[in-house]
């Protein structure tokens, strides 16, 4: 697994890796458990034979604090790793449905303002202004969402630490 910080990095919001590895479930799951208590002062986490969850010891708590979600499944005979770094999915869905339902309502009150306009209509005169707020909600829920990604860079990268030093050595080699 390559491990250097590239652009992408930056960009993606949620990244992603995969690894196989030659260790059962149950023997990957038992490995990240020594690896996890031997750390505890740090990082806390629940972890069983098919899926971690690991989160970085703060004493505060933000909305966007990030979670390392390990997912181990076996595939065509090999046990498969599968990372995502994020936000817990609870504040991922509610960022998704904040961007979601601001965007719908951008469109309706455009296509009110563009088909008032073409009919030569007044009865909407606010959907053109309603449109703008709507672009700043939007704005603002992204806003809000780099504002708590600064925040966890921090504990993303002793995430990215962890996922290293916790999976690296057992990943095959093909």
């Amino acid at each position: 697994m390559n491990t250097e910080e590239t652009t992408l990095d930056k960009i993606r919001t949620r990244p992603r890796f995969k690894m196989f590895t030659d260790l059962s479930k149950e023997e990957y799951a038992e490995h990240l458990k020594i690896y996890l208590a031997e750390h505890k002062d740090e990082f806390s986490g629940n972890i069983n034979k098919e899926v971690a969850t690991i989160c970085v010891e703060t004493e505060y708590d933000n909305y966007w604090k990030p979670r390392l979600s390990l997912r181990i499944e076996t595939e065509d005979e090999k046990t498969a790793v599968r990372g995502i770094f994020g936000p817990s999915s609870a504040v991922w869905t509610f960022f998704m449905f904040l961007y979601f339902s601001f965007s719908i309502l951008w469109m309706t009150f455009f296509s009110m303002y563009y088909v008032e306009n073409q009919i030569n209509s007044s009865e909407f005169p606010w959907a053109l202004n309603a449109s703008f707020v709507m672009l700043f909600c939007i704005a603002l829920t992204y806003a809000a969402a780099r504002f708590g990604q600064h925040k966890g860079k921090d504990e993303m990268l002793k995430l990215r630490k962890f996922a290293e030093e916790s999976t690296l050595h057992f990943e095959k080699k093909d």
